[in-house]
């Protein structure tokens, strides 16, 4: 590689991550400015989903992006997708209602443990126990933060958080299977699962009767919540429709342990920024347990990575004794062709 080119590699990598680091701060904090003052999840929601669709469209007017047309057949075949999104999404947006910024991460800290427990339940892979160590150092976190904390206040906000882990360690098994629907293409499937997220959030938002705050939200202007509601919405819309593509960059142009260090890296800044805008209490067992589930996934991530590269070398090795077999066949052949003539 030229200097020129590790140049450009490197400054694309710096880019990506800082790029995935500053959208999803964003998010978590406009959305919690956002929900302290107007307590409308699913219409927050909605509209973020209805943002990244609107933005969507207009990128492809532009040429930018080429969006597909709509089949019954592939809306049916992701509607388990848009189940999950759409409960991944309302569980990680009620769980932020209720506990603190630099909270967060701790509530929702069981995303590692669940994915392992799924992928050996559906997808049969098996673990290792350096694997199942990792998962422990994690839960021990978790159970340090938690028991840090009142659980009188924030009871409604952990349970939130597990089914939050839950049904994001789903979303990775699911994601998989929804590839297939759409032959693999990442947009497709970014356009599908807003689109339909969109129509299934509306019965939410009449189901719990937050249409009814509406009038009460735009009529009460001298507290500013109105503004507040318009601005969290546009702004939470913009950075919803970035994250997408800072996600799919970030896994793209990274190495699994850059995305990993890099989470890890955010939850340290989200809970800093946590306790300097909101004045979000750290006490020594919410800075505790996050310590020891950041320390916990990356450890995990190493584990993988070792795990891949000894993989990468064993297939290395075998395709050279295959090949070493193949010429020793060759070689034989071509020897019993000379002993038959002679």
């Amino acid at each position: 590689m030229s200097k020129s080119q590790e140049t450009v590699s490197r400054g694309m990598v710096i880019f990506s991550v800082s790029f995935y680091i500053s959208t999803a701060l964003t998010m978590v904090f406009v959305n919690k400015w956002v929900l302290n003052r107007v307590p409308l999840p699913f219409t927050l929601l909605w509209f973020q989903v209805v943002m990244a669709v609107i933005l969507l469209h207009f990128s492809s007017i532009f040429g930018i992006l080429q969006l597909p047309i709509l089949e019954k057949k592939k809306c049916i075949g992701l509607l388990p997708l848009i189940a999950i999104n759409v409960l991944g999404l309302s569980f990680n947006t009620i769980c932020l209602q209720y506990v603190d910024a630099s909270f967060y991460q701790v509530a929702r800290a069981l995303v590692l443990p669940f994915t392992v427990l799924f992928s050996f339940m559906f997808l049969k892979q098996k673990t290792s126990h350096k694997i199942l160590l990792a998962c422990l150092v994690v839960c021990i976190g978790f159970f340090v933060g938690v028991s840090s904390e009142r659980l009188s206040i924030s009871f409604v906000g952990i349970t939130f958080g597990i089914c939050s882990s839950i049904s994001t360690a789903l979303h990775a098994i699911v994601i998989k299977k929804s590839l297939t629907v759409v032959k693999g293409n990442t947009l497709d499937l970014v356009y599908y699962n807003n689109i339909l997220s969109a129509i299934a959030f509306m019965p939410l938002i009449f189901l719990f009767r937050e249409q009814n705050q509406y009038s009460e939200l735009f009529q009460n202007n001298s507290s500013g919540i109105s503004k507040t509601f318009l601005i969290g919405i546009l702004v939470t819309g913009f950075f919803g429709f970035l994250i997408n593509v800072a996600g799919f960059l970030q896994i793209k142009v990274t190495s699994p342990v850059t995305h990993m260090i890099s989470s890890a890296f955010r939850g340290v800044v989200q809970t800093i920024l946590g306790n300097l805008i909101f004045g979000d209490l750290l006490t020594t067992g919410r800075v505790g347990g996050i310590f020891l589930i950041l320390f916990g996934t990356c450890l995990y991530t190493w584990i993988k990575d070792q795990d891949s590269k000894q993989n990468r070398k064993q297939n290395i090795v075998y395709d050279k004794l295959e090949r070493g077999n193949s010429f020793d066949d060759r070689n034989d052949n071509i020897r019993d062709d000379r002993n038959e003539k002679a």
